[in-house]
């Protein structure tokens, strides 16, 4: 625990780029239960990015939010500070999408499964998934939470979160060369200065307690519209590897 704080201490420092919600306001502690925090190694030192629970041994992020190993903080409202509601797992297996493209980002999808299940309490629960291959309407009001940058200067230790507005896709096309309206989605007003951005990655857009949407990329200067995977048409592969990785420790009770 101690070495987690440390970490942070240096992942989050005041001005940092570790991620943005911008234009927002602080969350309600707790009022997202599903929210994962992930402290990731990568080959160039620590970095972090968000998530969501899934399934009880399942935290779903984003495929550019790899590394190994990767801690995940479930029940945090605060990720500086050691509260009783917190939840901490290692991942088992860290699983992208087997076409995720680290150059373009299409496909920025992955399933982490935790080493032991989560209990879940008011802190730490799971959230719903789409239907397979819904969509979003254009003006759709949704909400995404994360920790890091309050503006483009200013950090925080606590869960943040911010309203935004589902755009047509064109709006996307216009500004990214690799956005695809098949498994994206085009999310922020530019008019608003409303947005998630480089830190907030793998975090979910929540559109009726639904988790439609992951940050996944945006304009570096925290510009709007920003880039979401569409993880509707990604809820059958999703299935399909929590069932395949099953939890290797779990018990069967006899019927």
């Amino acid at each position: 625990m101690q070495l987690l704080l440390f970490l942070m201490a240096f992942l989050l420092p005041p001005g940092a780029g570790a991620g943005e919600i911008i234009g927002g306001q602080e969350a309600r502690p707790h009022s997202r239960p599903y929210m994962a925090f992930l402290i990731i190694q990568t080959p160039v030192g620590y970095s972090t990015c968000g998530g969501f629970l899934v399934r009880e041994d399942f935290v779903l992020t984003a495929a550019h939010c790899w590394g190994s190993p990767i801690t995940v903080i479930l029940g945090a409202h605060n990720i500086r500070r050691e509260e009783r509601t917190q939840q901490r797992r290692s991942v088992l297996r860290a699983i992208r999408h087997p076409d995720y493209n680290q150059q373009s980002n299409v496909n920025d999808i992955m399933l982490l499964q935790l080493e032991n299940r989560i209990q879940q309490s008011e802190a730490v629960r799971t959230v719903s998934l789409p239907q397979a291959q819904a969509r979003l309407r254009p003006g759709a009001v949704c909400t995404v939470a994360g920790w890091g940058l309050v503006s483009l200067s200013r950090s925080t230790n606590r869960l943040h979160e911010v309203q935004l507005t589902v755009q047509r896709d064109s709006r996307c096309r216009d500004r990214f060369n690799f956005y695809t309206d098949q498994t994206q989605i085009c999310v922020g007003n530019p008019s608003s200065r409303k947005s998630a951005f480089l830190g907030d990655s793998g975090g979910p857009l929540i559109c009726n307690n639904v988790a439609e949407g992951i940050v996944s990329y945006g304009d570096r200067r925290g510009i709007p519209p920003a880039v979401f995977t569409r993880v509707s048409s990604f809820v059958n592969w999703i299935n399909r590897t929590m069932e395949r990785f099953k939890q290797q420790n779990q018990t069967w009770t006899p019927l």
